[in-house]
């Protein structure tokens, strides 16, 4: 069993971490010519903007939304080309965290703060996000919807709390799915302004930023105010 953690900072990965764009458009590119060229699919593939907009969604989500007449096979199939053409991309170097994310995980690791990431994504792909952008150290663990078969972000947040006893904590995350998760939850919420979200959707967190390390004296204030609670 699992020794209570009494405070944990809990990240969304694309549009918090990860300059999910940079890979995602690509693949999802790569996924629609790939099916149209079997045959699987018709009509003209979505913008940039529609891609971008389906961000922070479970995989269902994404293909109920940019595929909402196709079967449940073909979009088992997306979700396999998906994640293939998503590494892909990776291994080719392309692919980038925001500003300040290594520093500011540092500072939280070096203050004994245990951190996770709760992720809508698949697990393959959070997984080789980390890898490959060299962070996959500074987490105690990965939670994803596609890990768990979630269908939405305040479950698997919810469950993550759970398994890891997690008595407070901050969720840091660019769209609504990840402040309301965190509400749920009774965390400390961050939101993430340079994300894929528009300028109303996170306006219920507790705190808004504009630059990754602006969150560090804020949640250290937060755990502290949390320890001092906790003593009286």
């Amino acid at each position: 069993m699992n020794q209570p953690i009494p405070f944990a900072v809990i990240f969304d990965m694309d549009g918090t971490l990860f300059q999910t764009e940079q890979v995602a458009v690509r693949a999802f590119r790569r996924t629609f010519e790939h099916m149209k060229e079997e045959g699987l699919i018709k009509g003209k593939s979505p913008s940039d903007q529609e891609i971008k907009s389906v961000f922070g969604m479970t995989m269902e989500q994404i293909w109920q939304t940019l595929f909402p007449d196709e079967s449940a096979e073909i979009r088992s199939k997306a979700d396999r080309l998906m994640l293939e053409y998503e590494i892909d991309e990776l291994g080719k170097g392309n692919g980038s965290l925001y500003p300040g994310v290594v520093d500011t995980l540092t500072r939280f690791e070096r203050e004994g703060i245990p951190l996770f990431i709760a992720s809508n994504g698949l697990d393959e792909y959070i997984r080789s996000v980390a890898r490959h952008m060299d962070i996959e150290s500074y987490f105690k663990d990965f939670y994803s919807a596609g890990r768990f078969q979630t269908r939405s972000k305040d479950q698997l947040v919810a469950r993550l709390i759970r398994d890891y006893h997690i008595e407070n904590g901050v969720m840091v995350g660019d769209r609504s799915s990840d402040i309301e998760a965190g509400r749920a939850n009774h965390l400390f919420t961050v939101g993430c302004r340079f994300g894929f979200s528009s300028p109303d959707e996170i306006k219920e967190a507790d705190l808004l930023i504009e630059r990754f390390a602006d969150m560090i004296p804020p949640v250290l204030e937060y755990q502290k105010r949390i320890k001092n609670s906790q003593l009286h």
